[in-house]
């Protein structure tokens, strides 16, 4: 879907929660230069409001020396529709007075969306776990990671790397994964538990799982495979 603005809805964006800042005009620009960036600036405003990201706009540049008549005008801009608010892209803008197209222009913008995301202090190879030395907090363009990447230390702290991330790299939460606690083929006490009854007996992992995730195994005494629970390194639990 196409997505549309009008220019004079433009001025209540700066309520917006998200920190946007705006290239000026060029110096010695137009009046109507000066009111196409105005209307594409606020466009980007209302697009990136809601994602929470430090917006600077770091270029506007408008296809030749455009003129405006005087008087009231709506301003649309035309996105490409995969275009997510951040990074470079190709804007179309109509200016409309009274319904009639009085100009229809195209634009290209820069746009740097800045967020913490977690970095790599070192690099971690293959296999890893990471410790609270290895990462740190920064704040990075979005568009240089294409989107990619964790805000949350406690996301990425204690879990083993997926694969070899270098240093100063974002992680992604998908190049890491929890550090399982119980292997596949490990003997566990399988526990079933509730108010007032306990029962324990002794079981084989079918699959390596972490704490919390839920693992099948196999019950030695009646060897029937349930799904369960990890709890430690060497205890699963069963619904009872």
């Amino acid at each position: 879907m196409i997505q549309r603005f009008i220019g004079i809805l433009f001025f209540c964006l700066l309520l917006a929660p998200s920190l946007v800042v705006a290239a000026p005009a060029q110096q010695g620009a137009s009046p109507g230069q000066a009111r196409v960036h105005e209307a594409v600036s606020g466009y980007i405003q209302q697009k990136t409001a809601h994602l929470g990201l430090e917006i600077r706009i770091k270029r506007i540049s408008i296809n030749g020396n455009p003129t405006l008549p005087e008087g009231p005008l709506d301003f649309e801009v035309v996105a490409p529709q995969q275009w997510e608010g951040w990074g470079n892209a190709n804007l179309g803008v109509v200016v409309r007075q009274r319904d009639r197209v009085v100009l229809n222009t195209s634009v290209q913008v820069e746009v740097e969306a800045l967020s913490d995301m977690v970095v790599a202090l070192r690099q971690l190879d293959y296999g890893a776990v990471i410790s609270e030395g290895d990462v740190t907090l920064q704040k990075r363009d979005v568009a240089a990671v294409a989107g990619k990447y964790s805000c949350s230390l406690d996301a990425i702290v204690g879990r083993r790397t997926r694969t070899s991330i270098k240093a100063n790299a974002a992680i992604r939460t998908d190049q890491v994964e929890k550090v399982p606690l119980i292997k596949s083929g490990q003997m566990v006490t399988i526990v079933a538990e509730n108010e007032v009854m306990r029962i324990t007996v002794t079981g084989r992992a079918r699959s390596a799982g972490a704490e919390g995730d839920t693992i099948m195994v196999q019950n030695l005494s009646s060897l029937k495979e349930i799904p369960a629970r990890v709890v430690n390194a060497t205890t699963v639990q069963v619904g009872f």
